[in-house]
């Protein structure tokens, strides 16, 4: 059992992965038997993956039908970020006020701000083909601000909230930095609710994540309705417009 475990953590690993990558697009057939070759598992792993890739939103899952890697909508985004809109900046506020009375809770604000900007010294002086080549050192830079907020929120319900929309909202990472100008835009929103975190300005904080998540909104929907992106991907535009009129 303990090994039939493992796998299964192994093959879920992988899934979620190649998903939040985009190396598997939206809308992509998940067979079981197929994916059990390529992966060297057999069905039942497999099988225990996919439901709780499903469970987390990023497959969609119907018992008797072949599993699909969840579509991106422009709708499903708007209404993400509306939520991310509501939580967030105010977890970003609590963080700022519980730092303001606690200095040890600033500890990986502080480290996170300088990484970032040694960050950008290096990324500045690089050509724009390098550039991209280094995209993943922002995403880990960029990962570890969301989880140490999420660590030192001060509110557990806000806390878990937003660690539970993580799965989804690292997918669309990949589609909000279209390129090395929306890089350093993004970059200068993270130096922004740093800072204001590290000064203990909720305030401020709270109105830098609201500023940096809008930015980002108006990101993706420039990269969803491109055409090199929706092409052989399942997204919903129809729909979507919709919201966005």
């Amino acid at each position: 059992m303990a090994r039939a475990t493992g796998k299964s953590e192994a093959v879920y690993e992988r899934l979620k992965s190649d998903i939040e990558s985009l190396r598997l697009r939206p809308g992509a057939k998940l067979s079981e038997v197929q994916l059990g070759e390529e992966l060297g598992a057999s069905r039942t792993p497999v099988r225990e993956a996919i439901r709780r890739l499903a469970r987390e939103g990023l497959v969609d899952f119907v018992p008797g039908e072949v599993a699909r890697v969840a579509a991106i909508s422009l709708g499903g985004v708007r209404a993400l970020f509306d939520f991310r809109m509501l939580l967030e900046p105010r977890a970003a506020a609590s963080v700022a006020t519980a730092g303001a009375a606690d200095e040890r809770v600033l500890v990986p604000f502080r480290e996170l701000l300088e990484r970032l900007e040694k960050f950008e010294e290096s990324f500045r002086a690089l050509d724009a083909a390098a550039q991209t080549r280094s995209y993943q050192e922002f995403y880990e830079v960029t990962e570890g601000f969301d989880q140490a907020v999420i660590a030192a929120c001060r509110n557990p319900y806000l806390a878990r909230t937003i660690r539970d929309l993580r799965s989804e909202t690292v997918r669309l990472r990949h589609l909000s930095h279209s390129g090395p100008r929306r890089m350093l835009t993004s970059l200068e929103e993270h130096r922004a609710m740093l800072k204001a975190i590290v000064q203990g300005d909720a305030q401020a904080a709270e109105a830098a994540g609201r500023h940096h998540l809008a930015q980002t909104l108006q990101a993706l929907i420039d990269s969803l309705t491109g055409q090199d992106f929706a092409v052989g991907a399942n997204i919903h535009l129809d729909v979507a417009r919709q919201h966005l009129l």
